[in-house]
């Protein structure tokens, strides 16, 4: 028990203390000089002063939203009516409903895909990825469904024609003016998991219309999203994954009845409980065939690759917040006679995390360069094969991170961090399923096999990773960098001769080796763009991921602690 005889001030989470003076964005430096470089001067003064709103909410009215959603209003299946009917409708709180309102509106999906009135231009994934990485900060649960979203207006942008296209794009896209359909993508059944080829869901031809038939096991934003996204095999198609066609499924019939859809059960996590995940049974719902029936698996994979940055961007969100609390408690905290943030093994461990966060933001805004150049068609063969390599890096190693930063702002703050009076818990519980969703690392680690086994992928990374490293001159820190780019070279040449089982065994180590390398070679470019700030984030960074630091030298991330965090 407790007693009274400790003389511990009550210290209040980051967002009570500065309830209404935070604003996730506002001292966002990186953030904003990262869209400076990349939006045009009309776009970043538009985009300043909306993410500046955007951020002010998603620290104070989303962020209590939030709160609630996760503690007491998670999303609830009403399965049947008064009179006994199935009527699977999902039940969610009012504050999501608002929050679910102003975020559409802000053009988090809808801008990527049409103009912005206010500028008259076309918005683009570097403002959006910039939007969802605010809003991760405060609800990775929601963002979950706002990717879903983002990955169905995508398929039907690029892939859907005619009526189709007209029924549902317009919707998907709606910021205001037009009812929002939210999107979902389902894929999971339950003997194929990961294994989507083993899918068995049915489209059969009725009438002149196709119909559905068959379940999905892990089905997120069900119940709330209007259109799904579904892979589904018609009669006489191949087996595997080649066999599979997409699927635009609206939930509801024209007089708002379902379309012959069921929720079997909500499912029971861990964390992100404010997005309804659930089993869903088709019995013959009405559905419209999206771009060429025989091409279904490839079209679902574009929009996993979206789906993976995504979900990097929710892990850089997690970690930003989880430092942000980390910082805020412990320039707060008295312990034995000190702030605790005068301590150098504290200062150690906040001057470490701030040089990677800053390092993988700053990793994941170059893949999202690639990846625009990608989606807008204009990519060589080598630019698509690379751009799939870097989403696999970076997502694995970003949704590790975040569990890390998650944990870390936990022990920063003791016995307070397990409580969940404070935020600490729920980033944690929310950061797990990161390293899942998307494709675990096991899954991400077969991708890198098979791109370095059918594409050369390998080749292609270790010419940009030289080509990058020829332009910089910051020469300290580049002899080593120089180095692991030897060894990686080295451990690449080995792996490709590898029989295929002994590859898959050594796949996530190849990766995180590859990883390091392309993160040390951005904190270089960072170092040499910006100077002195960026070149300690750069050294730190360096120091830490290959443990150069002997015990007993210089204390760099105490000499640059001020300078770095502070």
């Amino acid at each position: 028990m407790i007693t009274n005889n400790f003389k511990v001030k009550p210290v209040l989470s980051h967002n009570e203390t500065n309830l209404k003076k935070a604003n996730f964005y506002e001292d966002d430096i990186l953030l904003k000089t990262l869209l400076k470089e990349r939006l045009n001067d009309q776009f970043f003064k538009y985009a300043d002063k909306a993410l500046m709103n955007l951020g002010k909410i998603c620290a104070n009215e989303i962020d209590e939203r939030a709160r609630h959603t996760d503690r007491e209003g998670e999303p609830r299946l009403i399965k049947y009516d008064a009179y006994g009917n199935d009527i699977s409708k999902v039940w969610v709180n009012e504050g999501y409903k608002q929050t679910v309102k102003e975020v559409y509106e802000t053009g988090i999906v809808g801008f990527i895909h049409k103009e912005i009135p206010e500028i008259n231009q076309k918005g683009n994934y570097v403002y959006s990825f910039a939007q969802n990485y605010l809003l991760a900060q405060t609800e990775p649960g929601f963002q979950c469904p706002v990717t879903l979203t983002m990955a169905t207006a995508y398929l039907l942008d690029h892939y859907a024609e005619g009526e189709v296209r007209e029924k549902f794009l317009p919707h998907v896209l709606a910021t205001g003016n037009t009812e929002l359909y939210e999107g979902a993508t389902f894929l999971t059944e339950r003997q194929g998991g990961s294994d989507v080829g083993a899918n068995i869901v049915k489209a059969v031809k009725e009438g002149g219309e196709y119909r559905l038939y068959g379940e999905k096991y892990f089905a997120s934003n069900v119940g709330q999203a209007k259109v799904v996204m579904v892979l589904a095999r018609l009669d006489g198609a191949k087996e595997g994954s080649r066999g599979l066609t997409l699927f635009a499924v609206p939930w509801l019939e024209e007089n708002q009845s379902l379309n012959n859809v069921k929720i079997r059960r909500l499912k029971d996590k861990l964390g992100v409980r404010a997005v309804p995940s659930g089993e869903v049974e088709f019995y013959g719902a009405k559905a419209y065939i999206v771009g060429d029936a025989t091409r279904g698996f490839y079209y679902m994979m574009e929009a996993l690759n979206l789906s993976r940055i995504n979900n990097a961007v929710a892990s850089l969100g997690i970690m930003k917040r989880a430092l942000d609390e980390a910082k805020a408690y412990t320039k707060k905290r008295d312990a034995f006679g000190k702030r605790l943030i005068e301590y150098p093994m504290i200062q150690d461990t906040l001057t470490q995390l701030t040089a990677k966060l800053t390092v993988e933001l700053a990793t994941t805004f170059d893949l999202i360069d690639l990846y625009d150049v990608v989606t807008k068609g204009n990519a060589t063969e080598e630019e698509s094969i690379m751009h799939r390599l870097y989403i696999a890096l970076i997502k694995k190693e970003t949704a590790e991170q975040a569990i890390k930063f998650s944990h870390e702002a936990i022990e920063l703050h003791g016995g307070n961090g397990y409580i969940e009076d404070f935020v600490t818990p729920r980033l944690l519980r929310d950061a797990q399923v990161l390293t899942v969703w998307e494709g675990t690392e096991n899954i991400l680690g077969l991708e890198v096999v098979r791109l370095i086994s059918r594409f050369d992928a390998d080749l292609i990374y270790l010419k940009e990773m030289s080509e990058r490293l020829d332009k910089i001159e910051v020469s300290e820190l580049k002899n080593h960098v120089n180095k692991e780019y030897e060894n990686v070279k080295n451990s690449l040449s080995i792996f490709k001769e590898l029989e295929y089982g002994q590859q898959t065994f050594e796949s996530k180590r190849m990766a995180e080796e590859m990883t390091y390398l392309y993160e040390a070679i951005i904190s270089l470019e960072l170092a040499e763009k910006y100077g002195s700030k960026y070149y300690k984030i750069a050294e730190i960074y360096i120091d830490s991921t290959w443990n150069l630091r002997q015990i007993g030298n210089e204390m760099k991330t105490i000499k640059y602690f001020k300078d770095i965090v502070d």
